[in-house]
């Protein structure tokens, strides 16, 4: 498996859409293994394709992580997903994102959701997610559709951060995995850039 260069959320490729993915191989297989690899890497509980720079409608979520005891959970790889219902209630909390390092905001989300989605065998699932995992879901979901957990804030709290989000857009990264900056040079985590 390899690790994968994740993007910045300032780069082009975090605002496009995904698109639909056709083709089951073997090689879709390896990607989403190395995504898996990735998303380990660096601490996350989530990843998008068009996160490590691929346009396919491709996102992992694995919320076996932190304190709590999420034995119950094992990854889960959703291919073409779609959140097909939303719970009314809403709940808020704290989100950050692997694209956005070391930022984090409070976020509204509905606090279920009923996805379907294509596993890495095409076969197709319903799952019906609660709590965290509702929210990673649909996390990685707005991934797919070109959105970031920062639209989702208010106009104050997007005010507030301004100065830390100028500093990730200028590629200014403090992480421990590496990245691609917005102008498509790789942050180095030993503190250099390359061209």
């Amino acid at each position: 498996m390899s690790i994968l260069r994740i993007y910045n959320c300032f780069h082009p490729i975090l605002r496009e859409k995904a698109q639909k993915v056709e083709k089951f191989d073997q090689e879709l297989k390896e990607f989403t293994d190395n995504m898996l690899a990735t998303m380990y890497n660096a601490d996350g509980i989530g990843l998008a394709a068009n996160q490590v720079g691929d346009r396919r409608a491709i996102c992992i979520v694995d919320i076996n992580s932190g304190d709590e005891d999420k034995s119950n959970y094992t990854p889960i790889v959703m291919i073409n997903p779609t959140i097909i219902s939303f719970d009314d209630e809403i709940t808020t909390y704290q989100e950050g994102c692997l694209s956005i390092p070391k930022y984090y905001e409070d976020v509204d989300r509905p606090a279920a959701v009923q996805v379907q989605y294509t596993d890495i065998d095409m076969k197709l699932h319903t799952l019906e997610a609660d709590d965290i995992l509702a929210r990673v879901i649909q996390h990685e979901y707005d991934h797919l559709k070109g959105i970031l957990f920062f639209d989702r804030i208010s106009q104050i709290k997007k005010a507030l951060g301004k100065k830390k989000l100028n500093k990730i857009k200028r590629g200014e990264l403090d992480t421990f995995y590496p990245m691609i900056n917005p102008d498509g040079s790789e942050f180095d985590p030993m503190g250099s850039k390359e061209k």
